[in-house]
Parts: structure tokens; sequence; C-alpha cells
């Protein structure tokens, strides 16, 4: 997962920098960010359809985030074990203020045990229409915690809100985005006891638009504090099922998320 990041982020990189003319630049410079994030969710409806023949919904499930951020200090040294964003991007004029970014969220989505849902459908060959206890052993347990993994580019601006006592930076700046992508989550799912855990694969989309402020601390280093609310579509979430083929999960999800991160730009 991660070298597949790599190799994204890199070609991206190449492909903005061979966009370049010996008369006018096309890209002005670039920043990178690194930080975590916290989200809360809507109810969702997830229909399960398993290669056992069972077909089911679960409606209006409740589910919640995993921050882990004690690993941050726990575990210095695996600091993308918490819940982690990335971005990098890429000025188009003189003034940096408008770009492109490539961005990368690793939300986790944890559906919340011992809940009572509505079930419909069919589980071992009987027509169900029922409420249910949400138990790992007696039912099922779903979750995206290696990573609900939101991937994709945004267009941003941000707009200068506050200079230095010389006038020659910004302080403060007003910063909002707009984007679409893909996910790529590895999904944890145990069903009557039964681990299905799946591999890294694309799942679906999203779409999404953030905003915030964003403080220059140095001419070049900032600190961001962003809002951002969007929509997930996972289409096939067990679809690649390692101990289990055939098995489907399917559901969106909308979200509110808090994020800050540290990032560093620079001229070209």
């Amino acid at each position: 997962m991660k070298r597949l990041l790599i190799c994204l982020a890199a070609g991206f990189t190449s492909i903005c920098a061979k966009a370049q003319t010996p008369k006018r630049h096309i890209i002005y410079g670039m920043y990178l960010q690194w930080g975590y994030n916290a989200e809360t969710y809507t109810r969702s409806n997830i229909h399960f359809k398993m290669s056992n023949g069972d077909n089911f919904v679960l409606h209006h499930v409740r589910a919640h985030d995993k921050g882990d951020y004690d690993d941050i200090y726990k575990k210095p040294g695996e600091i993308s074990i918490p819940q982690y964003n990335y971005r990098i991007g890429f000025y188009l004029n003189h003034s940096l203020t408008k770009g492109i970014e490539l961005n990368f969220d690793h939300a986790k989505y944890v559906v919340t045990d011992g809940q009572k849902v509505h079930v419909t459908g069919t589980i071992a060959g009987q027509h169900v229409d029922g409420d249910s206890i949400l138990n790992p052993e007696t039912f099922l347990h779903f979750e995206h915690t290696d990573g609900a993994n939101w991937l994709h580019i945004n267009y941003f601006e941000q707009k200068p809100l506050i200079e230095n006592r010389a006038k020659t930076r910004d302080l403060l700046t007003l910063i909002y985005k707009a984007g679409a992508g893909i996910n790529i989550p590895r999904t944890d799912f145990t069903y009557h006891g039964d681990k299905l855990n799946n591999d890294f694969h694309i799942a679906g989309y999203n779409i999404s638009v953030e905003g915030g402020l964003r403080f220059y601390m140095f001419r070049n280093f900032f600190l961001e504090a962003t809002g951002k609310t969007g929509y997930v579509r996972y289409i096939d979430a067990l679809a690649n099922t390692t101990t289990a083929k055939g098995n489907r999960a399917t559901h969106g999800i909308g979200y509110l998320e808090g994020i800050a991160t540290l990032g560093y730009q620079f001229r070209f």
C-alpha cells in the first residue's frame, strides 16, 4: 500500500515537473504536508452479499473513528499507525495562491459493536426482517481500520488574511479545496466468529470539500488546520478477501473531519 502511494506521488511529481516550457512556468512551486485527523460519520446502510448465499442489509448503522493518537509518543517510529494525512501540492501561479494537490486521508471507520440494528434480507436460507445486536461472535463485526484510505486530487486556493509588518510575506491565509478520487481500503470483517480480512484494493470513490486556515510560522514552514466534509462510496469493500472469495460489502457514508498538518513549501 505504502509503495503504491509513493509511486503515485513520484509519478505525479514527474508529470508536473515536465509540464514546463522555457518561456513560462506552469508549476511555480510545491509543498509537502503531514498531519493527523479525527472523524465523525453519518449512519449507513451496509449491504452484505456473501459467497455462502447470505444476502442482507444492516440499516442505519452507527460507526466511529479510531484515532490511536497515543501511538504518536508511544511508538514514534511508527507514525503511520494513527489516523494520518499527507498532501503533495503544486502551485499554479506566481503568487502561490492557486494549485492542485494529491490528497490522502488514512481515516478509520469502525462499526460500533453492541448496537441494535434492523436487518433485512436472507441469512442461512431464511428470510429476515427484524432487529439484531452486532456482535463478532454471534453475528458480525465490520471496520476499515487499516485505512478507509481516501486518495484524491484537489483544486485549492488560498487568500491572504494577515501579512508581516514589513509586508514581505503572508502570516495567515484562508485556504479552501475541493476534489474527488478513489478509496483503497483494507477491511477487517468478522462473520459468525470467522475473520474474513481482505487485501488493499480500489473499492469505490469519494468527493469532498475542505476549508480552514494556514499559519506561516516562517517563510516556508506552515501549520494548517482545516475542516473537511464529503461523501464516500464503497462498492466492493470485501471483493478481495484472501480467506473467502466472492463476498461483497457495499455502503455509502457522509463524514466530518478535523485535520491538523505541518507543511513546507518552496518555489521552483
